[in-house]
């Protein structure tokens, strides 16, 4: 799981059946002092995210799949939360 910022959107005609409906985000990793990493990933949104948030990504196929009741199924990442504040305790 990481936090990452929201860089775009993702538009595909032709895809698998069970991304259809389902709105594909570009996200960008951000470190702990909330910089862009560059490190990308294409995301399934179920928060209402879009671009510029700040949002709490699963980054792990099984639980991925799980939070969209997929078995099998072609899933990596799922945008889950859209992240208010971070506080570092140091």
């Amino acid at each position: 799981m990481y936090i990452g910022k929201v860089i775009g959107t993702v538009v595909s005609t032709i895809k698998i059946s069970h991304l259809d409906g389902r709105k594909l985000l570009l996200v960008d990793q951000l470190d702990l002092h909330g910089k862009e990493t560059g490190a990308y990933d294409i995301a399934v949104d179920v928060a209402q995210a879009g671009p510029g948030d700040t949002v709490l990504v699963i980054d792990e196929g099984n639980g991925a799949r799980q939070i969209l009741n997929l078995d099998p199924g072609a899933i990596r990442a799922v945008i889950v939360g859209v992240v208010d504040e971070v506080a570092l305790g140091r």
